[in-house]
């Protein structure tokens, strides 16, 4: 119930920002940008900075990418739609969804086991030991449908844990969501992005995954074909470009591989 109650509040919360973009409020504020949910601080820092350039401030939704890509299948008027995966963009490009052109990918990330600041444990490689620390969970991860979620799985079978670990999986509707489990306590350690550790105080990167035992996390931008502001394919550029980038790297991510 309580992911549901989540999922629903992010739907309703890009609904009232599309109703936010008629009328006169259309003429004030920037272009809607539909953006994966470990992009928070960074995307914002974005914002800022082109709104420092006298622009109308981008209006930003974070959600997972999977809840995002089904809310520009339902006909939502956002401009730009920035996934954690390479799959949803996939998704609405085969429904004609978005601008081929304006497809670029831009962004690339890690994947890191988090616990709680203030504890000691270390994530080891072995096989074994690393099945026994996992395995007595539980083992906060994003659902599947998430790019954060099917990354660590990948990477959790890839090391030869996943039976031993399944059993022991908490999910969240986000990669954010299931950060906050850590941070509240309801589960020991987490699988989640390097920037969301970075972007989190109260936790620590307790192991790296290596980058050999999951796909690339890379994040793609694109312009959607709904979008009717006249700024969002420059704030798209903006993004991609050198400035753009350069804040992103601010915050830890990499340039895709």
């Amino acid at each position: 119930m309580m992911r549901i109650g989540i999922v629903a509040r992010a739907i309703a919360a890009i609904a009232a920002l599309v109703c936010a973009r008629s009328g006169a409020a259309a003429e004030r504020a920037g272009p809607l940008v539909l953006a994966a949910a470990s992009l928070q601080e960074s995307m914002t820092a974005a914002a800022d900075a082109w709104a420092k350039r006298g622009h109308p401030r981008p209006v930003i939704s974070f959600a997972a990418s999977s809840a995002l890509a089904r809310q520009a299948e339902a006909g939502a008027r956002a401009d730009l739609f920035v996934s954690a995966d390479q799959q949803w963009m996939d998704a609405l490009a085969a429904k004609r969804l978005i601008v081929p052109q304006s497809r670029a990918t831009f962004l690339g990330n890690r994947l890191v086991i988090v616990a709680a600041r203030g504890t000691t444990v270390r994530i080891p490689l072995g096989r074994a030991a690393l099945a026994r620390i996992l395995a007595a969970g539980p083992l906060a991860m994003a659902d599947t449908p998430v790019p954060a979620g099917r990354y660590g799985e990948a990477a959790l079978r890839k090391l030869g844990v996943w039976d031993a670990v399944a059993a022991k999986v908490v999910r969240g509707d986000s990669v954010r969501a299931a950060l906050t489990l850590v941070e509240r306590g309801a589960a020991p350690l987490g699988i989640v992005y390097a920037t969301d550790a970075k972007a989190a105080p109260t936790v620590r990167v307790a192991g790296v995954f290596p980058a050999s035992s999951y796909p690339p996390i890379t994040y793609p931008v694109t312009r959607l074909r709904a979008s009717t502001h006249p700024d969002a394919e420059a704030f798209r550029r903006f993004l991609i470009g050198s400035e753009g980038r350069a804040i992103f790297h601010r915050f830890g991510f990499v340039d895709p591989r």
